[in-house]
């Protein structure tokens, strides 16, 4: 009877030691917002990533700290924010911008024990990440050229002007992948020239506006309108975009907009909006808690794929596509069968290192030669090994506006 009982205890040990953590004690995560977590924009989609992972992990718990910027909180530091959310128990943190790039690889060495998932950064795939850092992205640029598309088949005048934040890499990636989504649509399913058509691209200097700080991209959006633009593109992380159109429709004007981030940019005016290319976190907070979870956690820089299966899949779908309410009916269908199309070469093994688009022949901003005809730009490698999508120095021939910061 009592070796009986001794070789229960011992499988019953057994069992529970090969449970995961989150079965047997509460798993805490952090998440740092770089703005507000109602911003209808990229905070607002980290946020919701964070309640979804709360819902997926029985017994988790989200530490949430909002608007970590100059303007909102000056005196505080990504370290004071971390070594808080360490001391509830956090471990696991989501730092969400690139903007924590830097500081998330300072106070990651303070804290060796608690691992940091940095959002857009490229820290790991530099080498100059601590080993409990890891950088996530998801391939927005496809559904970037989406809104391009869109806006291209919307625009009555040629003009469409494109709102972008601060110049980075990044944000120079998906100012391009949308300029080569309207061009292709203007031309292919327009059947325009697309040198007649004018992409303008403003950067107002950060992801939202700081007053005295920033362009104020109400104001650069009226700006846009009022010379000539009908259809303004937000890349930034905010709508104003979106509300200057509805006034500017509500006084009789035909105007459009594009959202930005999050699939409810287009709610602040749905009639005007002809969509938005949003980021789906879930996905990927759900990979690195499990990992976490599970002891299998390693350092890794994350470019991650979109679900082609099924584009607006929350549940596997890194990006997604919304589309809006100001696309007629043909613009739709047209929309639906450039989507096809990218879909289409996504799956095709050939095009497993290269994104739609992205081919020649293709020049520089100041006419240097980026492809040849028929040459494809690899998504990413090593700076100094050659251009990449990832590191793209300049805009591209055809799109106006500034490609480095003065």
């Amino acid at each position: 009877m009592k070796r009986h009982l001794c070789w229960i205890l011992v499988i019953l040990t057994l069992l529970l030691a090969a449970l995961p953590v989150a079965a047997q004690d509460s798993f805490v995560f952090g998440v740092v917002l770089v703005g507000p977590k109602n911003d209808r924009g990229w905070s607002q989609s980290h946020y919701e990533a964070g309640l979804r992972l709360e819902e997926s992990i029985p017994g988790s718990q989200m530490l949430l700290f909002e608007s970590l910027n100059p303007a909102d909180a000056p005196e505080t530091t990504l370290a004071d924010v971390a070594g808080e959310m360490i001391d509830q128990g956090a471990q696991l943190i989501f730092t969400t911008s690139d903007e924590f790039e830097e500081d998330t690889s300072l106070v990651a060495a303070q804290f060796p024990d608690t691992i940091f998932v940095n959002t857009t950064g490229s820290t790991v795939l530099e080498g100059s990440a601590p080993a409990n850092v890891a950088n996530v992205n998801t391939q927005l640029e496809w559904v970037a050229s989406v809104a391009g598309c869109a806006s291209a088949l919307a625009t009555q005048t040629g003009s469409i002007g494109y709102l972008g934040p601060l110049i980075s890499y990044e944000t120079r990636r998906h100012a391009v992948a949308t300029y080569l989504g309207a061009k292709y649509c203007y031309e292919n399913y327009r059947g325009l020239d697309a040198a007649d058509m004018q992409f303008t691209v403003t950067w107002i200097g950060f992801w939202f506006n700081i007053p005295g700080v920033t362009l104020d991209p109400t104001a650069e959006t009226k700006t846009f309108f009022d010379n000539g633009a009908d259809v303004v593109i937000s890349g930034i992380d905010t709508t104003e975009n979106i509300v200057v159109a509805s006034q500017y429709a509500a006084e009789g004007k035909t105007v459009f907009a594009v959202g930005h981030d999050n699939p409810g940019s287009c709610d602040e005016a749905p009639t005007i909006c002809l969509g938005a290319p949003y980021y789906n976190w879930f996905p990927i907070y759900q990979e690195e808690a499990l990992a976490v979870i599970n002891g299998t956690w390693t350092s890794q820089w994350k470019w991650f794929p979109l679900d082609w299966n099924d584009l607006n899949n929350v549940d596997t779908s890194s990006a997604g596509y919304a589309i809006g309410q100001g696309l007629t009916e043909e613009q739709l269908g047209q929309l639906e069968a450039f989507i096809a199309e990218m879909e289409a070469y996504a799956k095709d093994p050939a095009n497993a290192e290269s994104f739609f688009l992205w081919q020649g022949p293709l020049n520089f901003q100041d006419g240097t030669p980026l492809l040849a005809e028929g040459e494809k730009l690899i998504p990413v490698q090593p700076q100094g090994d050659g251009l990449s999508i990832w590191y793209l120095p300049q805009l591209v021939e055809g799109m106006t506006g500034t490609s480095t910061s003065q």
